[in-house]
């Protein structure tokens, strides 16, 4: 089934989210509506609506400019086998220690090699993005100094696979937290598919608001691979949830950024102790003295 997308741009969050709101009520009603920050410090928004059938384009052009919004852009979207697709293109990812594959890759998993399944289907924060890529790597060189964490927590968890990473590596039950349910059910279902049932805990949870999480404070080590914006709004939890001489990997951080959220740690007590680029993005190891 061919698929529209329809998309915008407007300042501000609150104009944003009720543009996608007013969308809603278009005829051919949209399936779905989106609203991304771009994260390039100018406050504008990206609203994106989608449909099963072609929208009109004379209501598009009417609801634009009644927001006071950028006029849409409309593409017709191809009937594609995602799932096909992905595992064509998502090619086994070594990170350190950490070998992240599909199940199609498993006769590739080198010996010795912490091997974590991410199936095609669930591949979002699989490891091919480079801040996940660049939190393993953080891990990776946590554990060969000889960091030994026994309270760990992965915040904004997504697919787990740091959760999963951290509980390979460690002899601890990691929690996982993610604001999205959806994300919270492929978590579980990779842990599973991982042999970690038991061992990595998923919960629906914004940031540490959580009785599990609140009640496991304070943490030797925290994975935060979430955005710019929501890690600075985090500082005042991160610094009463982690525990003295404890560590946060920070990442989804563009590079161009790195150095406001640097600011931001540091004027919570959490001071930089390492920083890695890859790309345009930027990891962050911040430590609580």
């Amino acid at each position: 089934m061919a698929t529209w997308t329809a998309l915008t741009h407007t300042i501000g969050r609150e104009a944003a989210e009720a543009l996608a709101e007013a969308g809603e009520d278009l005829t051919p009603e949209p399936v779905g509506s989106g609203v991304f920050e771009i994260e390039d410090g100018s406050n504008r928004w990206e609203v994106g609506l989608y449909f099963t059938e072609a929208p009109d384009d004379v209501a598009l052009a009417l609801l634009a400019a009644a927001w006071n919004a950028e006029p849409f852009v409309v593409s017709e979207l191809p009937e594609v086998d995602w799932v096909a697709h992905v595992r064509r293109e998502l090619s086994p990812v070594e990170a350190g220690r950490f070998f992240v594959h599909g199940g199609h890759d498993v006769d590739k998993v080198p010996a010795g090699a912490e091997a974590l399944l991410i199936e095609a289907a669930m591949a979002f924060g699989t490891g091919h993005h480079a801040t996940t890529k660049g939190c393993l790597l953080a891990l990776d060189r946590l554990i060969a100094e000889g960091v030994e964490p026994r309270r760990i927590v992965d915040i904004g968890c997504g697919t787990a696979v740091l959760a999963m990473a951290a509980a390979r590596s460690f002899p601890v039950i990691v929690l996982a937290g993610d604001i999205d349910p959806q994300a919270v059910d492929v978590a579980r279902a990779n842990v599973i598919a991982n042999g970690l049932d038991g061992r990595v805990e998923c919960v629906e949870a914004v940031g540490f608001d959580h009785p599990l999480i609140e009640n496991a404070a304070p943490f030797d080590l925290v994975f935060a691979n979430i955005l710019k914006q929501p890690l600075i709004d985090l500082v005042p939890d991160m610094a009463r949830h982690l525990a003295s001489g404890g560590r946060a990997i920070l990442s989804g951080i563009l590079a161009t950024q790195a150095e406001e959220v640097i600011a931001a740690y540091a004027a919570g007590g959490l001071t930089l102790e390492r920083r890695d680029d890859m790309g345009e993005w930027s990891t962050l190891v911040v430590r609580r003295g």
